[in-house]
């Protein structure tokens, strides 16, 4: 396949599949290469692959979704297609690293945080702002509590800001801080998953997430409909992201 904003690279002997976003700087998860994160994702289930990372090409991870695609008519097929990408994470059963340099934000925290282990670099930066916009990330907050507990989910969800790599590590959403992710993220694989058969990694997977990945499933088309039906037929959530596109200070009307 041909792709254009998704990299895809296989290393240690074919057994580790990372895939790259390809779309500097910003690295947007836009509906064309989220649609090429769902095709590529299909390559890890071949049986050799006992990994898959993710990462950003150039100086950060993600900037997150795009704001445009958020807009009322084409945000339908904008969260389809997102989470339909973590429905195939799941599918595929695979341990997961998320690799995160520079900023790692909206949906691309989303991506990083639903992976098994992240591996942040100290300039790394996590931050869900979607509250800014005046809507909310559905993703995370079904992920959030279960990874950090409710009250700092809470917290990142609500308030919208964002947190350093080494805060991040402290409330559990990172596994591991360092100068030279790319070394210790290698030198993890070598140690404790490549050594092991893929038939365990996906079981171990599939048991140690059950109960994470059945709410998951069962709740996330239902934060979708509550997104569309209900949040984009406001006022507020339509003009914050009609502002950011337009460059704009949002003017509220609370409804």
């Amino acid at each position: 396949m041909n792709f254009q904003k998704i990299k895809i690279d296989y290393t240690h002997e074919n057994q580790v599949l990372s895939l790259i976003l390809n779309a500097p700087k910003g690295n947007v998860l836009d509906k064309e290469m989220m649609n090429e994160l769902n095709q590529s994702l299909e390559f890890a289930k071949e049986k050799n692959v006992k990994a898959i990372v993710f990462k950003g090409e150039g100086n950060h991870f993600s900037f997150g979704a795009s704001v445009p695609e958020h807009q009322k008519e084409f945000a339908k097929e904008m969260l389809a297609g997102f989470h339909g990408l973590f429905k195939k994470i799941i599918e595929v059963g695979k341990p997961t690293f998320a690799l995160v340099k520079g900023q790692c934000l909206g949906g691309g925290m989303e991506l990083a945080t639903f992976c098994n282990f992240v591996f942040a670099s100290q300039n790394a930066v996590f931050g869900q702002p979607e509250t800014v916009l005046s809507v909310f990330p559905p993703v995370a907050s079904l992920v959030l509590p279960a990874l950090i507990g409710q009250a700092k989910a809470d917290d990142l969800v609500l308030s919208g800001r964002s947190v350093s790599a080494n805060t991040a590590k402290e409330i559990g959403l990172v596994s591991f801080v360092s100068e030279n992710p790319e070394s210790e993220l290698d030198d993890f694989l070598t140690k404790n998953i490549l050594p092991k058969s893929t038939v365990a990694l996906q079981f171990g997977v599939k048991a140690s997430r059950f109960e994470f990945n059945q709410n998951f499933l069962k709740n996330i088309d239902l934060l979708e409909k509550i997104y569309l039906s209900e949040l984009m037929e406001t006022h507020d959530a339509n003009e914050g992201i009609n502002s950011f596109n337009e460059k704009r200070k949002p003017e509220w009307k609370n409804c």
